[in-house]
């Protein structure tokens, strides 16, 4: 049964997404997004926030189509936005703007290419897109690498906001890793996956490694005549 469900998030995550503020803004969905868009720029209304992880306490509940869509909703307020894939053991971004990964973080990371040569454009005006490249051996250590931290300062420079969908907080600790080097975390819970005890388990994970929790966002909570939602809440 496990294998079965494996198999199943594995083909998912291959399919083309079609991101809901792309094919139909005017959406009560897309609305939500740029709700969640508000929420953060209040989360932090004294301090600038560059640097955003988005992950998840499990696989398959929404963070990397969370993260695409909020991407591009800060692009369409006029942001320059740079979409990261640190996914660096299963990334799937790649597959939702349809581009290819054969060149992107990893490398930066090992040195052997600078951020001009593996960056690409999006559909969305203003949003850039850099996927993660080849899965290393070794992404803990390269995420924790003073060539991570040299990456951070020079896209800061060149972009108002950074976002990276990272994996799963449990089951690997580059989220960790990253949260602890970003000006804020958001955690995506899924209501028809997720359990209590793994949220809070994340959260106890993150505010161990010092990162700083914004928010969590409800992924596919069901309203009234089928409509399916997110909604954002302030962290305490």
């Amino acid at each position: 049964m496990f294998n079965k469900k494996k198999r199943k998030l594995k083909k998912q995550a291959k399919m083309p997404r079609t991101l809901i503020t792309i094919s139909d803004n005017n959406s009560l969905i897309s609305e939500q997004f740029r709700t969640i868009r508000a929420n953060i720029n209040f989360s932090m209304p004294e301090d600038e926030l560059k640097t955003i992880l988005i992950t998840s306490s499990s696989p398959g509940e929404g963070k990397s189509t969370n993260a695409a869509n909020i991407a591009v909703v800060f692009a369409q307020e006029g942001k320059r936005v740079l979409l990261v894939d640190a996914d660096l053991r299963k990334p799937t971004l790649h597959y939702t703007f349809n581009l290819k990964n054969l060149t992107g973080l990893t490398h930066i990371l090992v040195g052997k290419y600078f951020l001009f040569n593996v960056i690409q454009e999006s559909p969305i005006a203003g949003l850039h897109f850099l996927p993660s490249g080849p899965i290393p051996p070794n992404p803990s250590e390269l995420l924790a690498s003073s060539n991570m931290d040299n990456f951070l300062e020079e896209v800061k420079k060149k972009y108002d906001l950074i976002i990276f969908d990272a994996p799963p907080i449990i089951s690997v600790s580059d989220s960790q890793i990253l949260g602890n080097k970003c000006d804020g975390t958001l955690l995506v819970v899924n209501s028809g996956i997720s359990e209590k005890k793994d949220f809070l388990k994340s959260e106890e994970i993150l505010v161990a490694s010092k990162a700083r929790i914004i928010g969590a966002v409800l992924n596919n909570y069901k309203m009234p005549k089928d409509h399916y939602q997110n909604y954002y809440a302030y962290s305490n």
